[in-house]
């Protein structure tokens, strides 16, 4: 794997750069800010970009956005101090695989790059929950309160197999796709193929929109 980190703190680039070329995790480059991101990212091609959340001008959020738009395979992981809703779903919605916070574990760096390769999205513990509630927050605003009758709705007749549903709600409740695996008794590739399914059917383009849906078939969540 192949990353490049972006961070307005230096010795906290340092500390992480050297933190996974420890775990075997190949660090292509580093940058400072929005602009040499971009300027990186076009160069050096790499697989993920761990970017900071704020940084001085352009905010790491507007430039996952356009990092996005222009190479849509690439995967980028959000990184902050702080557990803000807010950023939270905007680093989401722009299009990041992931979320974590700065002062986790370091292993948890690695575990995160790690899953991110075997088609996992990194999210620090507690905040697939936030990513959940938020979703349904604000889905109920754009739908202004009003709850349709369609294939497609939660009302209307789920387009997935029982075992789907099942696995939609496990994914929903933040476990990992090993772990989810483990519970049902299947492959973790199975459980990585169901959630393409899923995720086909339901018309929805990744698993946090994924999590957005079963939010509002299950509340309870």
């Amino acid at each position: 794997m192949r990353v490049l980190l972006v961070d307005d703190n230096a010795l906290f680039l340092e500390g992480l750069a050297n933190l996974l070329e420890d775990g075997g995790i190949f660090v292509l480059g580093t940058a400072a800010n929005a602009s040499e991101a971009l300027e990186q990212a076009q160069r050096l091609r790499p697989d993920v970009v761990l970017m900071d959340v704020q940084m001085p001008g352009k905010s790491g959020i507007e430039a996952t956005r356009t990092l996005k738009s222009i190479y849509p395979a690439m995967k980028i992981v959000m990184m902050t101090i702080l557990e803000n809703d807010q950023y939270l779903f905007d680093a989401i919605s722009a299009g990041a695989s992931g979320y974590l916070l700065k002062g986790a574990a370091p292993e948890s760096f690695i575990a995160a790059l790690e899953g991110l390769a075997r088609g996992e999205t990194p999210l620090s513990p507690g905040l697939a929950a936030k990513i959940l509630a938020e979703f349904a927050r604000r889905d109920r605003l754009r739908q202004g309160g009003s709850r349709g009758n369609g294939p497609d709705s939660p009302d209307g007749n789920l387009p997935l197999s029982e075992r789907q549903t099942e696995i939609l709600r496990k994914v929903a409740e933040g476990r990992p796709y090993k772990e989810i695996a483990s519970l049902l008794g299947l492959t973790e590739s199975t459980i990585k193929y169901h959630m393409g399914e899923i995720a086909d059917r339901l018309h929805l383009g990744n698993r946090a929109q994924v999590i957005a849906y079963v939010s509002r078939l299950t509340p309870q969540f």
